[in-house]
């Protein structure tokens, strides 16, 4: 059974590297690169020829348009796997995690085999009748050179993010902040028990740089769904998030970096709202 992995990248020269050895189990890897100004196209030919990898791959170039979620459905459409792993940029598929997807996948396709000569569908146990659709994946977050444990990024690490799919067993919605919604609620989305390592914006300038663009996306989306903005929120819904964030999620645990932490997804909040309500003024 095949895997195609895909990757969005947009200058993502200093990751895209550590990124792509890291699905070198995957039969298949698709970059779908937002016209990247960087060396980031020319270091994805570079690994797979270069290096010799040896694997299908195609490089796709395509404008974001600010809809994280068409791309994804973009690239998808391009896969050829029976099953999709997302992987962004700037992370990386432990070992361990390669493992544990190799096999699951194996598992899939061993019992569609087992059953595949039955015609009669109620013959079929209901736990390969109502097949596996998706997995949740476990993220854990590195940022200035220590694992975060708490605060912003515990969620995450605990309940992960969709990112194994099987193909056509639905689609990607919302323009930031995407998310994967199965089509059939009969299948079933499980959770794996390994990490993908993410490497966020390694410094102050590359985090405020991705704070400001994403923050902008967002309230574009939130203008698009009809919200609004007031000074209120402005002032208190960032202060609120820091105080959970911070506090409540025990993002002080992480020392240092967990204040910074903290602070600037607070920062993000309060530009969001500061953005929506300058449009509506």
């Amino acid at each position: 059974m095949k895997l195609t992995a895909i990757i969005l990248t947009k200058n993502e020269e200093k990751n895209i590297e550590r990124c792509l050895k890291s699905v070198d189990f995957c039969d298949e890897v698709i970059v779908v690169d937002d016209f990247s100004e960087d060396k980031t196209v020319e270091l994805v030919n570079k690994v797979f020829k270069v290096h010799k990898v040896d694997k299908d791959y195609k490089v796709f170039q395509r404008k974001l348009n600010n809809d994280f979620a068409m791309q994804r459905n973009f690239a998808m459409e391009k896969a050829s796997g029976e099953w999709v792993l997302f992987i962004d940029a700037d992370e990386e598929v432990t070992q361990e995690l390669k493992n544990e997807i190799s096999r699951v996948i194996l598992n899939s396709f061993l019992r569609a085999q087992d059953y595949s000569l039955i015609q009669d569908l109620n013959q079929i146990p209901n736990q390969v009748r109502n097949d596996i659709g998706a997995y949740y994946l476990k993220r854990r977050d590195f940022w200035w050179g220590r694992e975060l444990n708490y605060g912003e990024t515990s969620k995450v690490r605990q309940v992960g993010l969709i990112r194994l799919i099987r193909k056509n067993s639905g689609k990607w919605e919302g323009k930031v902040h995407e998310e994967f919604r199965i089509k059939n609620s009969e299948l079933k989305i499980k959770l794996l028990n390994n990490f993908i390592n993410h490497y966020p914006h390694q410094n102050v300038k590359e985090f405020l740089e991705e704070i400001n663009f994403y923050s902008t996306l967002r309230a574009r989306e939130m203008r698009g769904q009809g919200k609004n903005s007031n000074i209120f929120e402005i002032i208190f819904y960032p202060l609120l998030k820091f105080l959970l964030t911070y506090i409540v999620k025990l993002g002080f645990l992480d020392g240092s970096a967990g204040f910074a932490y903290a602070f600037f997804m607070s920062f993000h909040s309060f530009l969001v709202r500061a953005k929506l309500y300058r449009h509506k003024t």
